[in-house]
């Protein structure tokens, strides 16, 4: 499963403000989504991904890749950052 690329990242964005900034700088390897998060919150990360060419991953819940990145909330969005 692909959680195990979110707990392996040496950093990531978590959260859709700090992830598109990531996404709009060019340096996001991988944006994963919740597919149980507003999709009016995710439809513009998915678009921003495509039209920067990032792959996007689609994860079962919020709960899980909140879990994945460390921390005790969900999070609708998470990007896996290229130092």
């Amino acid at each position: 499963m692909s959680y195990d690329k979110v707990k392996q990242a040496a950093k990531l964005s978590i959260g859709n403000k700090q992830a598109t900034k990531t996404v709009e700088q060019g340096k996001a390897l991988e944006v994963f989504v919740a597919k149980d998060a507003d999709p009016r919150i995710t439809i513009k990360m998915v678009n921003l991904c495509k039209k920067m060419g990032v792959n996007v991953t689609y994860v079962d819940s919020m709960k899980l890749l909140g879990k994945a990145c460390g921390i005790e909330v969900g999070a609708a969005v998470a990007a896996v950052v290229n130092d």
